[in-house]
């Protein structure tokens, strides 16, 4: 039976699972997103939260606990320093995870897990990369004359004229 079976140990001993978050917490550290399947983005989620709430109080006490999770140097000055900071006034939540579909060998369900406030596409501004066109005829009609497109890319001021 599985009466209150909480913990997904995704086939693994106890050492071997906490190492694999481990690892995986210092990935989503460094890089900021990371892609993974299904199964281990949820535990990684569970794993790596109270982590990141621990980097909001920075004091000595609380860079060794993380230091005990992460047993990494960089990502710990890097957690404290830059990612503490954005995080500071969210209460929980700092990660996300977004579906991408079925890995082709096993049919695994995979995911990206990424930091919520370090989405790059999320932050950029609406304005497309659409050109805009003008259509700009001659008030007399002759054989003579053609259509005239004028494109203009409104990201970079650039002009180009195109005959129909």
């Amino acid at each position: 039976m599985r009466h209150n079976k909480q913990i997904n140990n995704l086939g693994r001993t106890y050492s071997h699972r906490n190492a694999m978050f481990s690892n995986l917490a210092v990935s989503l550290i460094r890089h900021k997103r990371i892609f993974t399947t299904l199964a281990k983005g949820k535990e990684l989620r569970r794993y790596v939260e109270p982590i990141l709430t621990k980097s909001k109080n920075d004091t000595t006490h609380s860079r060794r606990l993380v230091f005990r999770k992460l047993h990494d140097k960089y990502a710990v000055s890097e957690l404290f320093k830059k990612i503490a900071q954005k995080i500071g006034d969210r209460q929980g939540g700092y990660t996300r995870i977004i579906k991408i579909g079925n890995r082709l060998g096993d049919n695994a369900s995979m995911c990206f897990i990424e930091l919520v406030d370090y989405n790059k596409f999320l932050f950029e501004t609406k304005t497309s990369h659409r050109l805009k066109s003008k259509v700009r005829r001659s008030r007399k009609k002759s054989s003579k004359s053609k259509n005239i497109v004028k494109n203009e890319n409104i990201m970079s001021g650039e002009t180009i004229v195109t005959e129909e």
